[in-house]
């Protein structure tokens, strides 16, 4: 047998086994939520197109929680009042699957290539790990629409943005006329200086808005007002599942959290947030720029479900990225690709979840807000690439500028510099390299 049929078989043999060690490991750590959430949103719909009702003033029964997004995102929903029940499931789980994996493809597969790894080998073994990644699953389980707004989001700053498309911020646009934080996306492009793709993502974010008003002018007059305003739809701010700053405000003191607390370190965590998120766009890392602000979205937002933390994949990617960029062997590679696994080991765990009944004292304090701390070490130290140098002849493609490219970075404080002996070639080839141009 070919040697290239047997590594073949034999990585076909080692997905097979990873899948199955999933498979075992979600059968044992994910929890059932039965798409609740799912259940929620069909639930309104129904009642809202066949019963007669308003979408705000349905409750799912023996509970709190409604239907809490802009009318758009009930058009956009809308066909799931006329879909069954199991219908709705598979068109949920498909539509979060499918969005997922082309994600990943687009962050990865330049890994991939430039790493010389077998490319369908490395996109298997990554969607079997995202899928015992916390968030995800609790997105899938929760038939939550997590996923779709990401792969909105990232069709702008991988694809369009790079590409200089002058439909550039239409995908940021559309996820904030479904869901409102999106919109610090476009935030993020008028930080970075990038006026038409906001106004672009503005006009189609309230191109959106107006005709959901237009086709349901109750239900948006009753969202603007009140439905947005009325915070106990969404659920309990000290819950540990909430992985915010805000979160993490009112676990210290859940009868009266401090506002103003929450206020200053919304605000600190915004300046480091712009900073970064300039230099990334000064050297045309969108991918950075995506990673960075999906980071302080999870962090700024007053309420942040541990769902909502895919948002935090394309930094954990990132960072395999980077460590992979780095010189084999070297003290960079070793360091980043421990954070990448760290932090993917942490957030597949559910530790946050072993203080759900009690988050006081110090041990609380530091493992009931794991997520969060992870979120703000991506912010801080996620490291920023340059773009490589490129001669005339040699032009940029967009699909070069969304990728990973395989330059260096630029560190943040805190994150190790290669040494000197990690960038200077061997002294045998250093030696080569200098008879070689004294020929030239």
């Amino acid at each position: 047998m070919a040697q290239g049929a047997r590594r073949t078989i034999g990585q076909v043999a080692a997905v097979i086994v990873l899948a199955v060690a999933v498979a075992g490991f979600l059968s044992v750590a994910a929890v059932r939520h039965g798409f609740f959430d799912l259940q929620v949103y069909r639930g309104a719909l129904v009642w809202w197109v066949h019963d007669g009702g308003e979408i705000y003033d349905y409750l799912k029964p023996g509970t709190q929680y409604g239907f809490t997004y802009p009318p758009f995102a009930a058009l956009v929903m809308l066909p799931m009042a006329y879909l069954s029940w199991h219908a709705a499931i598979v068109v949920s789980v498909a539509a979060g699957v499918v969005t997922s994996a082309v994600l990943i493809w687009w962050l990865l597969d330049p890994v991939s290539r430039r790493a010389g790894w077998t490319r369908w080998f490395a996109f298997a073994v990554a969607l079997c790990l995202v899928a015992a990644f916390e968030p995800m699953r609790e997105t899938i389980n929760f038939g939550q629409v997590n996923t779709l707004l990401l792969f909105l989001v990232a069709v702008d700053l991988l694809r369009l943005l790079p590409g200089g498309s002058r439909w550039a911020g239409i995908g940021i646009g559309l996820a904030t006329a479904i869901k409102l934080t999106p919109g610090i996306f476009i935030v993020y492009l008028l930080v970075t200086g990038r006026w038409r793709a906001a106004v672009t993502a503005s006009g189609t974010a309230t191109a959106a808005t107006v005709l959901a008003a237009a086709l349901f002018p109750d239900a948006s007059r009753e969202f603007w007002t009140s439905a947005l305003w009325n915070t106990g739809r969404v659920g309990e701010l000290a819950f540990v599942s909430n992985q915010s700053l805000r979160g993490v405000v009112a676990r210290l003191d859940p009868e009266s959290p401090s506002t103003l607390a929450w206020l200053l370190l919304v605000a600190a965590t915004l300046v480091l947030w712009a900073w970064r998120s300039r230099v990334a766009a000064s050297v045309g890392d969108e991918a950075t720029g995506l990673a960075l602000t999906g980071a302080v979205m999870c962090l700024v937002s007053p309420v942040t479900w541990v769902h909502h933390l895919v948002w935090l994949l394309p930094g954990l990617l990132l960072l395999v990225d980077r460590g992979m960029a780095a010189p084999p062997g070297g003290r960079r590679r070793r360091v980043l690709l421990a954070c990448a696994t760290i932090g993917y080991a942490f957030l597949t765990s559910r530790i946050v979840w072993a203080w759900e009944k009690d988050f006081t004292g110090l041990d609380g304090f530091l493992f009931g807000n794991t997520y969060v701390w992870i979120s703000l070490a991506l912010l801080a130290f996620l490291p920023v690439r340059r773009a490589a140098p490129r001669s005339p002849s040699d032009p940029a493609s967009p699909s070069d500028s969304a990728s990973l490219s395989d330059s260096a970075a630029v560190e943040p404080a805190g994150v190790p510099q290669l040494d000197q002996s990690d960038r200077r070639p061997p002294a045998g080839q250093r030696h080569r390299i200098g008879r070689a141009l004294t020929v030239r």
